[in-house]
């Protein structure tokens, strides 16, 4: 009897082993959360890290910009009044009105184009290039001031008053001899020449 008294709490004992054993693993099966749904706060700390960090350099970056853009303005040298070269005109529309002026007009007005030659003895005159091999003779008001010998080819802007004018043979061979021309080519100045004159009260020379 005793026997089969100890069997049976074996048997019991066993099976709530077994049990016990089962909810275990049913609890274990429970907490199992999968990996890949997890996302650590450390992680996060990172990425935001680097997405702060992008925006400061894309900030960086267009502030290059900026910088390039501002140090890219022309520069100009000033010479006898002081003016802004907002309003100048390009040497096409100057040409333009050149050609709508008669003998005795006068338009005050600012033009921009390429200096084609400079007087070589004080830089008291110059050229400036209106395309297609027209030019605009400049002299400075009551020789008030001048301009550097070596500026030939350099961009410029003028501001004064622009009108037609009858240079006489004399005028021509003299501002020639003042050119550096020779005397074969300053011998070849037979007639007077009209030209699209201008008296400048100020003039920007490019650096």
């Amino acid at each position: 009897m005793k026997k089969i008294i100890v069997l049976v709490c074996s048997l019991a004992l066993i099976s709530s082993c077994k049990k016990a054993s089962e909810e275990v693993e049913i609890d274990e099966t429970k907490t199992e959360i999968p990996t890949d749904t997890i996302i650590p706060t450390d992680t996060l700390a990172v990425e935001k890290e680097d997405i702060e960090e992008t925006d400061v350099l894309s900030k960086e970056e267009i502030e290059e910009v900026k910088v390039e853009t501002k140090e890219s303005k022309v520069q100009y040298a000033s010479f006898g009044g002081k003016f802004t070269a907002d309003k100048a005109l390009t040497k096409e529309q100057m040409l333009k009105k050149y050609k709508s002026l008669k003998k005795g007009d006068t338009v005050a007005v600012q033009f921009k184009s390429k200096i084609k030659e400079v007087c070589k003895k004080k830089g008291c005159w110059m050229s400036m290039d209106l395309t297609n091999e027209n030019e605009s003779f400049v002299r400075f008001k009551d020789y008030g001031f001048f301009v550097p010998l070596n500026a030939d080819n350099s961009n410029a802007v003028v501001s004064g008053r622009a009108y037609l004018d009858v240079i006489t043979v004399d005028e021509l061979k003299h501002y020639a001899k003042d050119g550096g021309k020779s005397d074969a080519e300053i011998a070849k100045i037979t007639e007077p020449k009209i030209t699209y004159a201008f008296q400048a009260d100020g003039v920007l020379i490019e650096k």
